[in-house]
This record gives C-alpha cells, structure tokens and sequence, in this order.
C-alpha cells in the first residue's frame, strides 16, 4: 500500500497511480453536509473512486470500491494511515 498522497493539479486519468488524489473544481455532488471532494486512487489497488471532504480531513475512513480489494484507510494531512482492525 502506498503510504503517501500524490496530488494531481489536471484531470488526466491516465496518470492516476495508486495514491493519486485530484481534487473537483465543483466539489458540490453528495451529500449536502458532506459533498465529494474529490478522485482518489486506492493506494493498494489504484480503483479510482469518489471521496468526500469528510474523508479528505481524516474524520471518516476510506473503502475501496473495488470487487477485490478491500484496503480501508485514513487520510490523515498528506499520508496514507491504514484502518486497525477492531
């Protein structure tokens, strides 16, 4: 698992590597209280998939939306923290 964010400043899906974050220009989408933010990379398998801005700040953990992949994670400031199993 990638430990670290990536930040991409230009939608190109192509470089999306596992870590990548790039944030929406519109970030209004979702929920009205918690809205995705943005396109994140799974660090462990690098689906790409939509993350709120709850998640952004570290308060809601991160579940890989892939079929086989189950990496659950925290952002927490630029890192990548994986989630204890409780």
């Amino acid at each position: 698992m990638v430990h670290e964010l990536n930040f991409l400043n230009e939608w190109i899906p192509e470089q999306m590597q596992p870590g990548t974050l790039f944030v929406l220009e519109n970030a209004d989408m979702g929920e009205g209280d918690d809205p995705y933010w943005a396109v994140l990379a799974c660090p462990e398998c690098g689906m790409l998939g939509l993350v709120t801005r709850k998640q952004i700040a570290g308060l809601v953990a991160v579940i890989c939306g892939s079929g086989v992949c189950s990496a659950q994670y925290y952002i927490h400031e630029n890192d990548i923290v994986a989630r204890k199993a409780s």
